[in-house]
């Protein structure tokens, strides 16, 4: 009886199939805790800001000609990946091709303009309070960009040799969740630090 129990056949284990898989669990623990980071830095902002003598913020009306299309420019990479993410899904690699060509494309956008939106600051690093968080938090935004391109570049290689089926395409899942975050943090950062000066935060 042991033999046969030993010798019984069974299914052979598989990888992560479709969008679940211990992968996921790892990606949003990531995204929880790199949304503390930033929950952190903004906080700061909000209750120094709160507690500073007025004007405690450096520009009552900051400029966007660069932050709110640059803005945009980040929410259609958002859109792109999903659209890449949703054609993964149907195994329309043309398609997941051009939506993650696309997404790569408007992060590098952003970045290139976000270092001009620097570079038009009439302040530095360690001017004020104010300046210090606006730069570590807009920084530490930039650096999840870039990680955040990285991850398109492999995610557009792959999908280009061909490693991604409906059902093998956790990591591409994975990789569009990651991009939404970065996302969907710059948008609190945009509100917080460009939009709350006009309506009278701190100023």
């Amino acid at each position: 009886m042991a033999e046969v129990a030993l010798t019984k056949a069974s299914p052979l284990p598989v990888g992560p199939v479709r969008d679940h898989g211990i992968g996921r669990g790892g990606m949003f623990a990531l995204i929880a805790s790199e949304a503390a980071l930033f929950g952190y830095l903004l906080f700061s902002y909000y209750y120094t800001g709160a507690s500073a003598p007025a004007p405690w913020v450096l520009e009552a009306h900051p400029a966007l000609k660069l932050a709110l299309p640059n803005t945009f420019i980040l929410l259609l990479s958002s859109v792109a990946i999903w659209f890449a993410e949703r054609a993964t899904r149907r195994e329309e690699r043309a398609k997941a091709l051009i939506g993650c060509g696309i997404a790569l494309v408007l992060g590098t956008i952003f970045v290139v303009v976000q270092m001009f939106e620097w570079k038009a600051k009439t302040y530095g690093l360690g001017k004020s309070s104010y300046a210090s968080l606006y730069y570590i938090t807009t920084g530490f935004h930039m650096a999840h960009v870039v990680v955040g391109l990285a991850v398109l570049l492999m995610l557009f290689v792959w999908t280009w040799l061909g490693y991604f089926t409906p059902t093998r395409r956790i990591v591409f899942t994975n990789g569009s969740y990651y991009w939404h975050f970065v996302d969907a943090v710059w948008l609190v950062v945009f509100a917080t630090y460009y939009i709350t000066p006009y309506l009278g935060f701190a100023t």
